[in-house]
């Protein structure tokens, strides 16, 4: 194998665990002229051969040893065992690039390839794949979280920039919290438009999405630009009425939904007041209307 200086512009590139996620980096980086020339799956088959045609479904140890770049792009709980069970199982692993795309984990998670002599990165993008043939194109100019040793900063970098996104750097011991970062604005957004819609369902509106597009692309866009400034409605405002009437309509509607609502508003209403948005006096009264009430 070369060294990672003398490596070749074009690698042959293995995937164990090509998924949504790691037939999608396959075929990005095919589309940059390297070369996919094996890949491991178990259910994702048929999606996989869409996104690779042409490549041959082998067992993991005969991915690694056909390939340069090696994408261990397996469920974050599996990783580590994968790592130490291709060093278990005798695979030559010196001399190869090992990326994951896990967004919780640095290269720490791939430490027994490291010292049986394998070259770690973490390339996590930051965009969600929900298995379909557009997932592709959702590469163009999005992020990727890229944790790497200091020598190998530009090999991880350059192949993120090849898939034609833009890398952003990751200490180590910063993962964990820039991962619940990436969850608490995805993954929560979907919760909080799942409410939402819920909630204008039961007020009787028949489609929710016509209502919440477009209020929600400008709240999106003001939020990104802005920060808390770009804060608008009753908690910023102070307007305690209207939110003590909220919380007995949402809690008669939905007692989960409330919950929510609370924790929401009140963390609202810290970063109004700390924005200058809301005074301390409209924020004492605010408390009173979102504090739960007692069954």
């Amino acid at each position: 194998m070369n060294s990672p200086t003398e490596r070749p512009g074009r690698l042959r590139v293995g995937i164990v665990g090509a998924g949504r996620v790691g037939a999608v980096l396959g075929a990005a980086l095919a589309r940059a002229g390297h070369r996919v020339v094996a890949a491991s799956a178990v259910s994702s088959r048929d999606r996989a051969a869409e996104l690779l045609p042409g490549v041959p479904f082998l067992a993991p140890q005969e991915v690694v040893e056909a390939a340069e770049l090696v994408l261990l792009t397996v469920p974050d709980d599996a990783l580590a065992d994968l790592a130490a069970g291709l060093v278990a199982a005798d695979v030559n692993v010196r001399g190869r690039l090992f990326a994951h795309a896990c967004g919780r984990y640095g290269i720490a998670v791939l430490e027994p390839l490291t010292r049986a002599g394998g070259l770690p990165l973490a390339l996590h993008p930051v965009m969600t794949f929900a298995g379909r043939p557009d997932d592709l194109d959702r590469l163009a100019g999005i992020s990727f979280g890229v944790t790497a040793p200091g020598p190998l900063r530009p090999v991880g970098e350059a192949l993120v920039v090849e898939m034609g996104a833009d890398p952003v750097w990751i200490e180590e011991e910063h993962r964990t919290l820039y991962h619940a970062a990436l969850a608490i604005g995805a993954n929560h957004l979907v919760t909080l438009v799942v409410e939402a819609s819920g909630l204008l369902t039961r007020a009787g509106v028949e489609e929710p999405s016509r209502l919440l597009g477009p209020l929600l692309g400008a709240a999106l866009d003001n939020a990104l630009r802005l920060g808390a400034h770009g804060l608008t409605g009753p908690v910023a405002r102070g307007d305690a009425g209207t939110v003590a009437d909220h919380v007995a309509a949402v809690g008669a509607a939905s007692p989960e939904a409330l919950a929510a609502y609370l924790a929401m508003a009140r963390r609202t209403a810290d970063l109004a007041l700390d924005a200058g948005l809301l005074k301390p006096e409209s924020a004492e009264r605010l408390l009173g209307a979102l504090h739960q009430p007692r069954e």
